[in-house]
């Protein structure tokens, strides 16, 4: 028999330090060191570097960051490849307390210049091979900031902009500083900026306690077992590489780092050092399906391949099973720490035919096992539509894995989590089985004449046409219709396809009005992780105009 004074649980069971601790994807590399010294960590080049020795440096980083006068709440900013530095950087800049910000190293001058001072950075690593831009980006403010280079022996014609190298700097570090675990798991990890096509960049703010389930998410979310060895084609700048370097540390795997990504390089990975896991863009897709034959390796066990960003096309999801690639569809916003829904596959689709198991792998799927919401919303009644694969609305998200917010930027952020959800700006119908399709960004839906169409229908449409390499569709202004769909094209290097080919194909495809009135060939314009910046092309079509 209980008292009055409520849940009984509730007394004299409060958290202490025995059975209570913060969150933080930390603890997996402290772990690793611990259990798997030996195991390599790193590969880059001619370097192998240890579990043990990655914990070590990642210390020194922590501890020379602290003697320089950088606290808890400082940011931290890294632009650099897919090279040892930035994933030490993953755990030596928040072991000092400190908020990791990578750059995309894609971006211009002043963009980067935006970036470091609305962030305050305090210190910013550098790669040598971005001297002329960064330097640039330093020109334009007056920020006082740390510079600390970062100097390759690839890099044949860089020029350093601060007073010491990344080594030096890491010598001047204590590797047995003492450092601790975040005080509370809500504080920031990291600061990562969105691509900002209409304006300056938003600043999306990850704490520990996402990061380190995200993390958690990722292995169990793809069966990932102990010791991957996984090659870096993900840029380690975008989501923080989708929360995947705390991912390897927690189960001990190896990262194979690159300067560049091709489809040749790829190959050669997989054949000199048994590559396991890879994530990428369709783009790395596309690169790997069209590597020359010559530049291409044969391997004898599953090699699993994890995709987001654009849609991707079914018939490339089933070139890439044909070749032997174990594909897995994920989804997801830099506001969402990366992947937060994943196609889970069902052993009932194993004997479908291939087309329809590519089909069913296209769409974006379910909520990774630590998303707590995820719906299908009527952003005006907040009613979520039915489950019958037609009726579109919003994806909204809701729980651990959803960002803190924007960086000083309230107005934006009150918006985005109006009533009580994350709203991603992306539309989407969800099947009778539970799984969501992406039918188009809100932006992107194209109004031709009253009827709403779908540019990734379109799309889908053209890349199953065996001359089209890229495809992407814009609405372009239409003196009838109002809108029509206008496809911008890349044909592979053989083709003799025309407009009015692929015109018809798609008439012979899909629905009349559905059909772009206009094909434009040539390259397509990419962000540095392969997403088609249609931005671009909504503004080539407006001179058309």
């Amino acid at each position: 028999m209980t008292s009055d004074n409520g849940n009984p649980f509730e007394r004299n069971l409060g958290k202490n330090i025995a059975n209570y601790t913060p969150l933080s994807p930390l603890s997996f590399l402290e772990r690793a060191a611990d259990i798997y010294p030996d195991y390599p960590a790193l590969i880059y080049q001619e370097l192998r570097q240890s579990w043990a020795e990655t914990y070590k440096r990642c210390v020194r980083l922590a501890s020379a960051l602290k003697n320089i006068g950088v606290s808890e709440g400082d940011t931290v900013a890294v632009m650099s490849p897919n090279t040892p530095p930035i994933y030490e950087a993953h755990f030596g800049v928040p072991m000092s307390g400190a908020v990791l910000n990578a750059i995309n190293t894609r971006l211009d001058a002043s963009t980067i210049a935006f970036i470091l001072e609305h962030g305050e950075a305090r210190v910013l690593i550098v790669d040598t091979a971005f001297y002329h831009v960064v330097s640039e980006a330093l020109s334009r403010f007056e920020h006082s900031i740390i510079v600390i280079d970062v100097e390759d022996p690839a890099v044949t014609d860089g020029q350093c902009l601060g007073t010491t190298s990344y080594e030096d700097f890491l010598h001047t570090g204590d590797p047995d500083f003492r450092w601790s675990l975040p005080q509370d798991e809500w504080n920031a990890i990291s600061l990562n900026y969105t691509s900002g096509t209409t304006g300056n960049p938003k600043g999306v703010v990850y704490h520990h306690r996402g990061a380190y389930l995200n993390a958690l998410s990722n292995i169990t979310g793809w069966e990932m077992a102990n010791h991957p060895r996984y090659l870096w084609t993900l840029p380690m700048f975008h989501c923080n590489g989708w929360c995947f370097p705390w991912s390897l540390a927690a189960i001990a795997g190896t990262s194979i780092c690159s300067r560049t990504i091709s489809g040749a390089e790829i190959f050669y990975a997989i054949d000199q050092y048994q590559i396991t896991h890879l994530c990428g863009a369709p783009i790395v897709l596309s690169m790997i399906i069209n590597t020359a034959e010559e530049d291409q390796c044969e391997f004898d066990y599953p090699i699993k391949v994890m995709t987001a960003a654009a849609p991707p096309p079914a018939t490339i999801l089933q070139a890439m099973e044909d070749r032997g690639f174990h594909m897995t569809h994920v989804y997801g916003l830099t506001e969402t720490y990366g992947p937060a829904v994943m196609c889970a596959w069902k052993s009932q689709w194993d004997d479908l035919p291939a087309i329809e198991r590519a089909r069913l792998k296209s769409r974006q799927g379910v909520r990774y096992q630590v998303l707590e919401g995820l719906d299908v919303i009527d952003p005006d009644t907040m009613i979520p539509v039915p489950r019958d694969g037609q009726a579109v609305g919003e994806i909204m998200f809701r729980g651990n894995i959803v960002m803190r917010g924007y960086f000083k930027n309230k107005a934006e952020t009150d918006k985005a989590f109006a009533d009580g959800w994350f709203h991603s700006g992306d539309l989407a119908v969800i099947d009778p089985d539970g799984y969501l399709r992406i039918t188009d960004r809100s932006k992107d839906v194209i109004i031709s004449g009253g009827e709403n169409i779908s540019s990734i229908e379109i799309e889908d449409t053209l890349y199953a046409h065996d001359d089209v390499l890229e495809a992407a569709v814009v609405a372009m202004a239409d003196e009838k219709w109002g809108e029509t769909p206008c496809a911008f094209v890349l044909l592979k290097s053989d083709s003799t396809a025309t407009q009015e080919s692929l015109i018809q194909w798609c008439r012979d495809n899909m629905a009349h009005f559905k059909c772009p009135s206009r094909v434009i060939f040539g390259e397509l314009p990419k962000t540095s992780t392969g997403k088609i910046q249609k931005f671009l092309l909504r503004e080539k079509v407006q001179s058309f105009e």
